[in-house]
């Protein structure tokens, strides 16, 4: 179906867009996987090209645009199979906190560096020992005069070892209800006690540095708290309807591009001497994965409208996070079956794209509590 979405006007950037990734992220991106990192000066380059928070408006030094072009940098980071340079997760839910709930010196201290590339983003929820419960976060803030030390170990950080701005949830205030005594704090790279942990391995996202964090001692000034002591459980609360949706419109993109390439491959392919697109099983298999991807599309879309319109979407980001993450297991599940054994080998993208979905439907709070927060918003 026509998507009506974008106006004429978005296309200029897709094209930009779209030649960038071919030229800065194509040519290195075995490497990349190999390292398990990104190369820092592709977060320069993504930055000179207006890539990175693209939405931010121009007194606040972005680039002026909207939300719609976050969009088009999802989908054409998914285009080209890129699930490690984590562009979204810098420009479409770390640097809106502070957008958000910073102070006009926190704004103009921290997000020039985060549009230019200079200064790359985490945000640190999850702990050892929780990880959707956001109430059980053990990590405690401690304010001692001018300044407040943070304790506490954090896990499965993506940009851990990138970063340098890591927007961390703690325990600052003595309250025993554990939704008015989190707090958000911007933690520089650099501070004394900030220590990274090892690069965690994972059976897909090769080339994102995810890792541990710990926080030893840490000191950091009383003005790098994000908003009011006690309010950060609602601050994550406002935040995540986009954060799964960014999650979404992945999946989504990822599961396009994946049926996409099966459809070129199944053309090409032979067995007993016809090309394998002609058998009945493959026309049927992809017939379901085409209806699945297209109803999808309808959903996002007119969901994506909505969020830039400033709609409340609580239950419906949780369906699409719920909805196309399941989708998108289904579907390349079903369109690695088509290229048989080597859809198995890494050499094939859809073996990365394969690993890559399995997580999809794990961070950004699981599945499961996804259909808790719908059952919940419908009044269950």
């Amino acid at each position: 179906m026509k998507r009506n979405l974008f106006s004429p006007e978005y296309d200029l950037f897709r094209a930009t867009a779209r030649e960038f990734f071919a030229r800065e992220v194509v040519p290195h991106q075995e490497r990349w996987m190999e390292a398990g990192i990104v190369d820092r000066e592709a977060w320069h380059k993504a930055g000179a090209a207006g890539l990175l928070c693209p939405w931010l408006p121009e007194e606040l030094g972005g680039p002026g645009g909207d939300f719609l072009h976050s969009v088009i940098v999802m989908e054409e980071l998914a285009r080209v199979h890129e699930s490690g340079f984590a562009l979204p997760l810098h420009s479409d839910i770390v640097v809106p906190y502070i957008v958000s709930f910073g102070s006009e010196e926190q704004k103009k201290k921290w997000l020039p560096g985060c549009v230019s590339g200079e200064l790359v983003t985490a945000i640190a929820m999850t702990e050892p020992g929780t990880g959707s419960d956001l109430a059980s976060i053990a990590t405690t803030a401690r304010r001692e005069g001018d300044e407040y030390v943070i304790n506490g170990a954090k896990t499965f950080i993506s940009n851990g070892i990138l970063c340098d701005l890591c927007v961390v949830a703690a325990r600052s205030e003595s309250s025993d209800n554990p939704h008015q005594n989190l707090s958000l704090f911007v933690v520089e790279g650099h501070r004394p006690g900030f220590v990274r942990g090892k690069k965690l391995k994972k059976a897909g996202m090769y080339s994102q540095d995810t890792s541990e964090l710990f926080f030893e001692d840490c000191r950091i000034p009383a003005e790098n708290i994000l908003g009011s002591p006690g309010a950060g459980f609602l601050m994550l609360m406002q935040k995540l309807q986009q954060e799964r949706l960014v999650v979404a419109i992945g999946s989504q993109a990822g599961a396009e591009v994946v049926l996409a390439d099966t459809l070129a491959y199944v053309n090409e392919r032979k067995a007993f001497g016809r090309p394998i697109s002609k058998f009945q099983n493959t026309q049927f298999k992809l017939a379901e994965c085409a209806t699945e991807v297209e109803v999808g599309r309808v959903f996002l879309d007119r969901l994506i409208a909505e969020h830039v319109a400033g709609e409340y979407l609580v239950k419906e980001c949780s369906m699409a996070k719920l909805w196309q993450t399941e989708m998108l297991g289904r579907v390349v599940d079903a369109c690695l079956q088509m290229f048989g054994g080597y859809g198995y080998m890494l050499e094939y993208p859809i073996s990365r794209a394969y690993m890559d979905a399995r997580v999809q439907r794990i961070f950004a709070g699981t599945n499961e509590v996804m259909k808790i927060i719908i059952a919940k918003q419908m009044g269950l």
